[in-house]
């Protein structure tokens, strides 16, 4: 119930004694069905904070439900073993060539028919029936902690039936102990991340614990690589593809650009229309010669790990891929880290020194030196290892230029002043090239909780307005994309802030909180009643 009284969804077991009214004792007009919900507690004479609570509530309730609903199939499951189905070569049992189909397997010791009476006790087809099963019983024997913290409402039944999604092939030819680890390193922070990176999570885990495991599903998985046409209405199809991820990622950051330059020479479809059309210029005319070069923006991220003790430091160095067209400018990157204290990591200024240890380390993580792509452009991010801040971004010029320049009130002697940092406040609303660089590249998408619309496309909003006095300045700018920036400006009601360490909180007019931090970011302790969102954890 709701504090001071009150009526709420709720979970109650009670003995069941269907008794049905009369219907010649039914007044005229009236119907005998049960009661609706919404006629014994109106939703219109809620507050909109008693909605927010209530709606809440259900999806805990929804959760407990789903947890008893894997249980009752594990059991049913469990009374239809696969002893009374028939054996290869007796008759009336399947063929030895016959294969069930992707999805369509019976769990190990069930009847090979059990997916068909549940299919009909629930009147769904086989296939979501057959998931169901498998779900069940991946939740209740081999996910025990996920299927505890899903029946006491802790864990919403979206993010733990991708868990266990996620993990039921790969379960297949793991050891129980390694599914029991990447359960308890994910389930932790499932809570608070996204169902793509709660998938991206866990994918991640298993990688750890079994690189060889992953690499084998990895090669089996890209010989199902296909494309497929479906049709859809009004005219149109969806062109599906299924191929390894990095060719996926390849081509799509190819089109991107050139879908982007249309746009800025003022082509008025919407986006999504030119990326289409670009794809099909490049399957379709793929001699056509005509369009400028596309070519890659890099951005390194450098974990100044000896610039705590000053000593000498062999960090390895993340390079990641942002294709754009030769004319453009670098405007995004992988770190997504953030500023943390001025000058200082752990305390220590970055000096002249720990920037050639950078250096000597960069060309030696990459043979014959670390440079800019032709047409492209290379970005050195500075993180401070201590709190996944990002401290300052150069170029591979200016980190060169700084090293052999040295420290201008010591020329040619040891220091420890600094020479390199965040871009400054400026005072006027437009925010220079250097603070789009460095915000872009600390928040990497929108800040919007749930939101993954790349940092690239969004707008640096000041989070204080510039008209209420809020500075120009990194720390009061973030990355939201066009539609969170108009909620954000126009909608009544919302509430941002964000706080020293960069972590922005988000308040619906409702009252709920979510919260975000810059990827890499270290996680600390929030401001009471906000719920994390999206928070990124190494690798990015």
């Amino acid at each position: 119930m709701f504090e001071g009284g009150g009526f709420g969804v709720g979970v109650t077991v009670t003995e069941l004694h269907v008794e049905p009214w009369p219907v010649e004792l039914l007044p005229p007009g009236v119907t005998d069905r049960p009661t609706r919900l919404g006629e014994m507690m109106p939703a219109d004479a809620r507050t909109d904070a008693e909605i927010a609570v209530e709606l809440q509530r259900i999806q805990q309730m929804e959760a407990r439900l789903a947890a008893y609903t894997a249980e009752l199939i594990a059991e049913l499951a469990s009374r239809r073993p696969d002893s009374g189905d028939r054996q290869i070569g007796e008759p009336g049992a399947a063929s030895p060539d016959w294969a069930p189909g992707p999805g369509r397997e019976a769990a190990p010791g069930v009847s090979e028919f059990f997916a068909d009476e549940l299919a009909l006790v629930l009147n769904c087809s086989r296939t979501a029936a057959t998931k169901l099963a498998d779900g069940a019983a991946m939740l209740t024997e081999r996910l025990p902690e996920t299927w505890a913290a899903l029946a006491d409402g802790l864990l919403d039944w979206p993010r733990a039936r991708a868990l266990a999604a996620e993990l039921l092939e790969p379960a297949r030819d793991l050891e129980p102990d390694v599914i029991a680890q990447v359960e308890a390193a994910v389930l932790p922070r499932a809570r608070a991340l996204s169902i793509t990176r709660l998938q991206a999570a866990v994918r991640s885990e298993l990688l750890r614990h079994d690189a060889a495991a992953a690499d084998r599903r990895r090669r089996q998985a890209e010989r199902a690589a296909d494309v497929v046409v479906r049709p859809a209405r009004d005219g149109m199809a969806e062109l599906s593809v299924f191929l390894p991820a990095p060719l996926a990622a390849a081509i799509r950051e190819t089109v991107d650009p050139y879908a982007g330059m249309a746009k800025r020479d003022g082509d008025p479809r919407p986006i999504g229309q030119l990326r289409a059309g670009v794809l099909g210029d490049l399957v379709l005319r793929p001699w056509d010669d005509t369009r400028p070069p596309v070519t890659a923006h890099l951005a390194v991220l450098a974990p100044l790990g000896a610039l705590a003790s000053g000593a000498s430091g062999h960090d390895a160095c993340a390079v990641a891929h942002f294709p754009a067209h030769a004319a453009g400018s670098a405007h995004t990157s992988p770190t997504g880290c953030q500023e943390h204290e001025a000058a200082a990591v752990d305390g220590q200024p970055i000096t002249v020194a720990q920037l050639r240890d950078l250096l000597e380390q960069l060309d030696a993580f990459c043979p014959g030196g670390l440079q800019a792509p032709a047409g492209g452009s290379l970005n050195i991010a500075l993180v401070d290892p201590g709190t996944g801040a990002l401290r300052a971004i150069v170029t591979r010029s200016e980190l060169e230029r700084l090293v052999r320049r040295g420290c201008p009130e010591h020329p040619g002697g040891p220091c420890r002043c600094p020479v390199v940092d965040g871009p400054p406040p400026v005072d006027r609303y437009v925010p220079t090239p250097a603070q789009r660089r460095f915000v872009t590249t600390r928040d990497r998408t929108c800040r919007h909780p749930g939101c993954r619309n790349g940092a690239a496309w969004a707008d640096l909003d000041h989070v204080v307005p510039h008209s209420l006095g809020g500075n120009t300045a990194c720390e009061n700018l973030c990355c939201l994309c066009r539609s969170h920036h108009r909620l954000k400006t126009h909608a009544a009601g919302w509430r941002f802030v964000m706080t020293a360490d960069r972590v922005l909180a988000v308040t619906t007019p409702s009252g709920v909180t979510r919260t975000t931090r810059p990827p890499g970011v270290h996680v600390s302790a929030g401001p009471p009643g906000t719920h994390p969102f999206d928070d990124d954890t190494p690798p990015f």
